[in-house]
């Protein structure tokens, strides 16, 4: 449920979070009344325990008022939240008024130098102290909030950018396809138009960071229907991906550039062609994506530099969806250029 910018307050994390700054003020507060040095223990625990009623009885509250803030704005949620926030901390003032009184009474005045002795004066000198601190917290929530959400819209738009980058590079590639092959095969080219247009169909219609793999492998395959028309019995895909769970999420658009590269710079300047592998399988917490394409000496450099754009795309994307959790590692050996996408399985299934 949606309640504007404000934390989750029935979350476990938000509970220690509040233990943890409700100590921190005690010792603060303990600190500022300068006590004297044998009853300083003893003032701490005397605020702890009377600030942590305040900041859990404010959790609780902050809790169950969640279908009352949620969709509402935020001028809304900020003066609710202020005035349920006041409200806890006057009736835990209250309580703990009449719980030294009763003290007190039954005591004989022996409890007189640790419970309050003024009824009024106290319950509002801690609800002016509330309304402060709670103004500080709300504030803190609200800017965390926006520096989030604007941390999350740049990414989007990194990714809308690299989309757009890789996107027209794709085209201009299947558009050489269907040149060359409208005079030598119409009936191919008329395919490879139809398979484009269900590619594109399929990448444009949802603007997702994130699809399943299943649904990225079978955009992959269109691209290699399309080569295959142009390169006929020269390109060979071998795909052994049956193991990876294919409802996991991963960027769109990632496997198929990289099966693009291996194609454009790997296959294509080889006489006789060759066979791209595309391997996948699970290496612990991981999904593991292998591209390997065979490559000659004397296309390594045409491929070297031809494959930088696409790559670093690739790895961007990786980056802005998983942050640091994912990678994308990059080997050759005298025969074979390998691509491997390394991306974390456990976050991803749904």
């Amino acid at each position: 449920m949606e309640v504007g910018y404000l934390p989750d307050f029935c979350s476990g994390s938000m509970t220690i979070t509040i233990v943890l700054l409700v100590e921190l003020i005690a010792f603060v507060l303990t600190l500022a009344r300068q006590p004297a040095v044998g009853f300083f223990w003893v003032d701490l625990a005397q605020s702890s325990l009377f600030l942590l009623w305040i900041g859990l009885g404010s959790a609780w509250v902050m809790c169950m008022a969640r279908p009352l803030l949620a969709r509402r704005g935020t001028v809304q949620v900020t003066l609710i939240s202020l005035a349920l926030l006041m409200l806890t901390t006057a009736a835990v003032s209250e309580a703990a008024w009449w719980a030294g009184q009763y003290y007190s009474d039954r005591s004989g005045g022996a409890g007189g130098g640790i419970f309050p002795s003024s009824h009024l004066p106290f319950v509002l000198r801690n609800v002016a102290i509330s309304a402060v601190v709670s103004a500080l917290i709300l504030r803190y929530f609200y800017v965390s909030h926006q520096w989030k959400r604007n941390v999350q819209m740049e990414a989007v738009s990194r990714i809308q950018a690299l989309q757009a980058r890789i996107r027209p590079h794709f085209l201009f590639n299947s558009m050489n396809t269907i040149a060359a092959l409208t005079r030598s095969d119409p009936d191919a080219a008329e395919q490879v138009v139809e398979d484009l247009a269900d590619l594109f169909r399929a990448s444009l219609a949802e603007n997702k960071q994130l699809v399943h793999l299943r649904e990225e492998f079978e955009m992959a395959r269109l691209y290699e229907r399309i080569e295959r028309l142009r390169l006929g019995e020269r390109l060979e895909v071998d795909w052994q991906v049956e193991t990876l769970p294919h409802r996991a999420l991963i960027p769109g658009l990632t496997v198929q550039p990289l099966l693009e590269n291996a194609i454009y710079h790997g296959i294509e300047p080889l006489p006789d062609g060759g066979t791209v592998t595309i391997n996948g399988r699970m290496e612990g917490k991981e999904i593991v994506i292998e591209v390997v394409n065979p490559v000659t000496r004397d296309s390594g450099a045409r491929r070297h530099d031809g494959n930088k754009m696409a790559l670093a795309n690739v790895r961007q994307r990786l980056e802005l969806a998983f942050h640091g959790k994912a990678a994308l590692e990059i080997n050759q050996d005298a025969d074979q250029f390998f691509v491997r996408m390394r991306l974390p399985a456990s976050e991803q299934m749904k």
